[in-house]
């Protein structure tokens, strides 16, 4: 059964930084490509950032520079570390991956960025 466990959200400042993780089980951690999503209030989930099994990544374009996408194969354990954060990046942020054709989600944790 696969499960995705999220955690390392909270409150931060303008400028601040977060790292967020996510416990895969389940899945074949050395091959199975991780994202990440968020979603605003009022607003659509957008992707934010995607690993590999390899460890190539992509990020949307707001977030590059400022994000950082990395797993730890031993932990099956993904992460997304989150500098410089702006009000913008406030959302419940989701961990994500497709296994054997079906869709996974974890549970959310929501990032606020405020002073």
């Amino acid at each position: 059964q696969v499960r995705l466990v999220a955690s390392g959200g909270g409150l931060v400042q303008p400028g601040g930084s977060l790292r967020l993780a996510c416990v895969s089980s389940g899945v074949n951690f050395r091959i199975a490509t991780m994202k990440w999503y968020r979603q605003a209030p009022g607003k659509q989930r957008e992707l934010v950032a995607r690993i590999d099994g390899g460890g190539s990544t992509e990020y949307a374009v707001s977030v590059e520079v400022r994000f950082t996408v990395s797993r730890d194969y031993a932990r099956t354990t993904t992460y997304l570390r989150m500098n410089n954060l702006k009000p913008e990046d406030t959302a419940v942020y989701y961990c994500f991956t497709r296994w054997r054709e079906r869709d996974f989600w974890g549970q959310g944790t929501q990032v606020t960025v405020s002073s």
